[in-house]
């Protein structure tokens, strides 16, 4: 003769579990696990295999299904690592949505901004990828508009029209971060003209008088800096001398200091320093310093 097989009640699963009862009771009225039978007063009887059923079913709970989706994984309608494989893109979409929040949400409180600011900043964040693009491609056209890549010294416009900004499609909140700043940046009217102004004047191209190069500016300069040096001072003075001509005319020291002013702005740097976040590109020092040095000390020694 074969033993009965031992039945327990809702109250005797929540005891071997450590669910509550009302969450186990919630759980058979919508299916998920279904009494054995009943007691002469009614009362629902579970077997052991429902013990088994309910642990599945609390993990899978956890880890965020639904109970639909944990109804067919229990029926056998699907596997679980069909639905894992499903609510896993799920959690990678809303992951996606929350960094963005996150992202704008630091931003406001960082620097402050208007709602107007806030809702333009929201509805960037969850532009996709494409749309994104279409932001860069649209500042560089309208920006570098009927400049002539081949032009002497039009460097500024062809760089950023072969180097847009490659957003990936799920970035980290680094890229956000910069993706935010980025799109303010080139909204900006000011800034466009800036880039504007600098690739007009690159296209006619323009003098360097006594023997000034970038590349000294790059070494000489930066060395002044790191070591303290002001630009208007004598020791200056010499630094200056190893960056261009010393007997260059004051005339020609302020005309230079006007054109390397031209091409220098930190938040044109900034754009390309973002540009580098966007697209994994190494980190690079800031440039901008060494050549704000040189410009201030080709006028204090005009």
């Amino acid at each position: 003769m074969s033993e009965e097989p031992e039945l327990f009640t809702i109250g005797e699963l929540a005891q071997r579990t450590g669910l509550a009862v009302r969450t186990i009771r919630f759980w058979s009225d919508s299916d998920v696990v279904v009494p054995s039978g009943r007691s002469t007063g009614g009362y629902r009887l579970y077997d052991a295999e429902a013990v088994a059923r309910l642990d599945l079913v609390r993990t899978l709970r956890e880890l965020g299904l639904d109970l639909p989706s944990v109804r067919r994984v229990l029926t056998s309608q699907v596997t679980v690592q069909d639905v894992a494989d499903a609510h896993l893109a799920a959690l990678d979409a809303e992951l996606r949505t929350l960094q963005a929040r996150r992202s704008v949400l630091r931003w406001i409180a960082r620097r402050g901004t208007t709602t107007e600011e806030m809702r333009t900043m929201h509805e960037v964040a969850k532009m996709s990828a494409d749309e994104r693009q279409r932001i860069i491609d649209d500042f560089v056209q309208r920006t570098f508009d009927g400049i002539d890549d081949d032009a002497p010294g039009a460097s500024i416009a062809q760089g950023m029209r072969s180097m847009p900004a490659a957003l990936p499609a799920d970035p980290s909140t680094e890229q956000v971060d910069a993706w935010i700043e980025l799109a303010e940046l080139v909204s900006d009217e000011d800034f466009r003209r800036r880039c504007r102004e600098m690739a007009v004047t690159g296209s006619q191209g323009i003098e360097q008088p006594g023997g000034y190069s970038p590349e000294k500016t790059m070494e000489h300069a930066a060395t002044a800096l790191r070591e303290g040096i002001t630009p208007e001072s004598a020791r200056g003075k010499e630094v200056l001398d190893r960056i261009v001509d010393p007997d260059l005319s004051s005339d020609d020291r302020r005309a230079l200091a006007d054109a390397v002013e031209t091409f220098t702005d930190r938040r044109v740097e900034r754009y390309w320093q973002l540009l580098g976040v966007l697209n994994g590109w190494p980190a690079s020092d800031p440039h901008v310093p060494n050549f704000e040095w040189l410009i201030e000390a080709l006028r204090a020694h005009a």
